[in-house]
């Protein structure tokens, strides 16, 4: 693995904030929705509200920081590939989604918006990056070693996912 630590730092990073949304909007939804991100209310301009819908995408939210804390506990390549390509199928259609309804947001709030939803793409990328194999590197003898770590290293051959 190229870097564990930055894996490990980014799916943490990944993992608060689905804790953080996913609790709020599970425990006191109507709050969630009038008021956040509790300074510019944003969630309010998407009417109507609903209950149901709302606390459950923040139990949605909760079972994600769930997957990445246990990727970040133990950043084995194929958990870290999954818990960021679920985070990530949901985040894309979610930004455009909003990127394509700005209605009822002025510019400042708008972008925003926006910036702060695409931030949300780039730790799971830089996980993804970290978590990769590190580059294979020759021994004495002049063999390349293994890029596959841990007890799968030799049954795979070079630790690429298949």
């Amino acid at each position: 693995m190229r870097s564990p630590g930055l894996a490990r730092a980014a799916l943490l990073v990944l993992c608060a904030y689905c804790l953080f949304i996913g609790f709020t909007a599970l425990v006191v939804p109507h709050t969630f929705y009038e008021d956040f991100p509790f300074l510019a209310h944003w969630v309010e301009r998407l009417p109507p509200y609903n209950e149901h819908l709302v606390s459950d995408v923040g139990g949605l939210y909760v079972g994600f920081a769930v997957v990445l804390g246990i990727a970040a506990w133990r950043p084995q390549r194929l958990l870290v590939v999954a818990a960021c390509a679920g985070f990530l199928t949901v985040s894309v259609p979610h930004l455009l989604f909003h990127v394509t309804h700005l209605e009822g947001f002025g510019a400042v709030d708008g972008a925003a918006e926006i910036a702060a939803l695409a931030s949300l793409l780039v730790p799971p990328c830089v996980a993804l990056w970290a978590s990769r194999p590190a580059v294979p590197c020759a021994d004495r003898s002049g063999k390349r070693n293994s890029w596959e770590e841990g007890p799968a290293a030799g049954r795979s051959g070079r630790g690429r996912l298949p």
